[in-house]
């Protein structure tokens, strides 16, 4: 399966990386990561050149990598620095290395031509950094699904009606037009649902026990992050659609990690504007995208499944696909677009 590799992927939290070794898969290449003494992230094929074996499975001396197969030793450029017992270092030995950039306690990595990786364009936020928004990490699911899939799922508002009846979603929205923009940097799919109850997740949090207006914003950056914006106000207060910062407003974070063509990691996180510092809150909210998430994984996989039994049939679309049709248009010419750069070097 080709892959857009002019991108930042999230190779993980910085939680998960230490002074180890630690074996990823991105795009269908095996990666080892680890920190250094002075905790700089690096990345390298997971792969020694003499007898390939992965290099996860040695050790670290110092920062080099030292293969668990004869001690040769790389340093971390993935440059060979020692072959036991013989002095001359072959340059076919080196390793490839990956840039890598940490931020907002995200660890970005870049898979494409090295030369095209610049830092500035990785994904941000302001709210990240905003005075009175919280931004709580939340979990990794690990989806045996084709990316693809997964990311269309997340510019899709219409699915909450029905995969998350008691979470995200309710039966008052199953008939609201959903609207779309493609013509920007993101694709976005959108609607409000004016003056009806809350849905499960704003009866638990923060608790409106009065009918609300509440809106889903689903921002798509090609190739694989997507962001939902969405909330509730007291319908009573009648805000506009460009005040819902008045309201309960939380962003649903969603990066997905490509693994290979039928696996996807999606490590979420959320920012919001109410309960700031409340860990409880953080830890309520955590237990409801648990939920919601779960119903997600259970469609994509069961999807995933089908499209392995028929292969070679393509779905039917309808109205509310405008975004996904976008999208998979996109991901396509950016594919197309790096293999004609690729031709011409």
């Amino acid at each position: 399966m080709a892959f857009v590799r002019n991108a930042w992927y999230v190779a993980g939290w910085s939680s998960e990386f230490g002074n180890d070794l630690s074996a990823v898969k991105i795009l269908d290449e095996n990666i080892v990561i680890y920190r250094t003494s002075t905790g700089q992230v690096i990345a390298m094929e997971d792969r020694c050149p003499h007898r390939f074996l992965s290099l996860s499975m040695g050790k670290l001396i110092g920062d080099d990598i030292q293969c668990g197969y004869h001690g040769i030793t790389y340093n971390c450029d993935g440059l060979c620095v020692r072959i036991p017992g013989q002095k001359k270092i072959q340059k076919t030995l080196n390793v490839q290395t990956y840039p890598v950039h940490e931020q907002h306690d995200i660890v970005w990595i870049w898979m494409g031509d090295k030369s095209l990786a610049d830092t500035s364009e990785i994904f941000d936020m302001p709210q990240f950094a905003r005075a009175g928004w919280e931004a709580h990490q939340g979990d990794a699911i690990h989806l045996t699904s084709n990316y693809l899939n997964v990311a269309e799922n997340l510019v899709d508002p219409a699915h909450v009606s029905f995969v998350h009846p008691t979470t995200l979603g309710s039966s008052a929205s199953e008939d609201v037009p959903v609207h779309f923009d493609t013509s920007g940097d993101a694709i976005v799919a959108w609607r409000w649902i004016r003056d009806s109850p809350p849905i499960g997740f704003f009866k638990e949090f923060p608790g409106y026990k009065t009918n609300v207006d509440r809106w889903h914003y689903y921002y798509l950056y090609p190739p694989s992050i997507a962001v939902i914006d969405f909330g509730s106000a007291d319908s009573k207060e009648q805000i506009e659609e460009n005040q819902r910062h008045l309201g309960t407003q939380l962003f649903a974070l969603h990066f997905l990690t490509p693994v290979s063509s039928n696996r996807t990691i999606d490590r979420w996180m959320h920012l919001r504007n109410v309960a700031v510092g409340d860990e409880t809150a953080s830890s309520k909210i955590n237990s409801m995208f648990k939920v919601a998430f779960a119903e997600d994984k259970q469609i994509l996989e069961a999807i995933q499944e089908q499209e392995d039994h028929l292969q070679n049939q393509n779905p039917v679309h309808i109205s509310i696909d405008k975004g996904s049709i976008a999208y998979r248009r996109r991901i396509a010419d950016l594919i197309k677009s790096e293999a004609a750069d690729n031709s011409t070097m």
